[in-house]
């Protein structure tokens, strides 16, 4: 058990399956608990006319016809869980990927506008659900082929909210993408979600590189956290561990702004992911506001940035003893 904890009991993820969830053929993921009154919108991201919308409507955008994203899939959220009971399906498999990994385009070899950056890793993050966190995706993004080789992801369970006010929440949050039946089977509370991300981040990599100095300070190594914007790690993480009763992790003391990236590179303003990817010419793929379709986007912006040459910089850190007090590290920044 960490040290920066308060005393809890040491839980694993069950391995049992759920009863085997309901696929359509045409559904992104799995039969709602019931019948939702949003409806899917599948529009081109070009006729969106807000910057970060803060509805949970779905934005599906066109898959495009060629290139390596005409092979993009919704990922099985199952899967991400450990409890996919449909792995034998070959029309499941056939729509829905079940790989962790992720290519986001062509080889980077040879490109001489890249940059030696100061990180093997970057941990992309992006956080969902405003009273409590409900999503916690985080894709491995490697620096050096410039393409996600590991994802982790869990629904989180509020721990101060009744059941009828979580099944308002969810069916309101996810019931647009299909997802609240995924989310009831596997969301779990956000003190389970961290020791099973830790156990993720003692995985061994790359000659037995570990992405976590679990002994001595309790950064990262070799790694940095990726968020589009400081909402994520600024305020929502340290909301949730209080709501929790334990103490803020200290490899969550400091990470990289991007869109404070992207201003001090391109010397212009985005406001959020859908205008940089707008501005770059990346179209958006799967569902705006589920997280783990997010956090893909994010990379995809990440890619572009690497690739134009940009150096990826810390550009937000917690000072040391007072987690609450954060030193913005960019004078220009969003």
């Amino acid at each position: 058990m960490a040290t920066w904890r308060l005393p809890l009991l040491r839980r694993t993820l069950l391995l049992s399956s759920p009863p085997p969830p309901l696929f359509f053929q045409f559904s992104s993921f799995s039969t709602p608990l019931k019948k939702s009154k949003y409806k899917r919108s599948l529009a081109q991201c070009s006729s969106l006319s807000m910057e970060e919308s803060t509805s949970s409507t779905p934005i599906h955008s066109e898959i495009p016809k060629t290139g390596r994203n005409s092979s993009w899939r919704p990922m099985c959220l199952y899967y991400t869980h450990g409890k996919c009971t449909k792995m034998d399906d070959p029309l499941h498999l056939e729509n829905f990927s079940h790989s962790c990994s992720l290519e986001l385009g062509e080889s980077v070899s040879g490109l001489k506008s890249l940059r030696s950056q100061d990180f093997d890793y970057f941990l992309v993050l992006d956080l969902e659900g405003k009273v409590e966190i409900l999503e916690f995706p985080v894709l491995l993004f490697d620096a050096k082929t410039m393409d996600v080789v590991d994802m982790f992801h869990r629904f989180v369970r509020p721990t101060k909210m009744s059941e009828k006010r979580i099944n308002e929440y969810i069916e309101g949050k996810y019931g647009g993408f299909g997802v609240d039946r995924v989310w009831h089977d596997t969301a779990i509370k956000f003190e389970e979600v961290i020791e099973h991300f830790e156990s993720w981040l003692r995985k061994e990599r790359d000659g037995n590189i570990k992405l976590w100095r679990e002994v001595g300070d309790g950064h990262l190594n070799g790694a940095a956290f990726v968020t589009c914007g400081n909402w994520d790690l600024k305020t929502k993480v340290p909301q949730q561990c209080e709501v929790s009763g334990m103490k803020l992790p200290p490899y969550f003391m400091e990470w990289i702004n991007l869109k404070d990236i992207y201003l001090n590179f391109y010397n212009r303003r985005a406001p959020g992911m859908l205008s940089m990817m707008r501005e770059l010419g990346i179209p958006p793929l799967g569902s705006h506001h589920l997280g783990i379709d997010d956090s893909k986007n994010i990379a995809r912006v990440l890619r572009h940035l690497l690739t134009d040459g940009a150096l990826m910089q810390i550009t937000a850190k917690r000072a040391r003893g007072t987690p609450n007090a954060v030193r913005f590290l960019f004078q220009n920044r969003v």
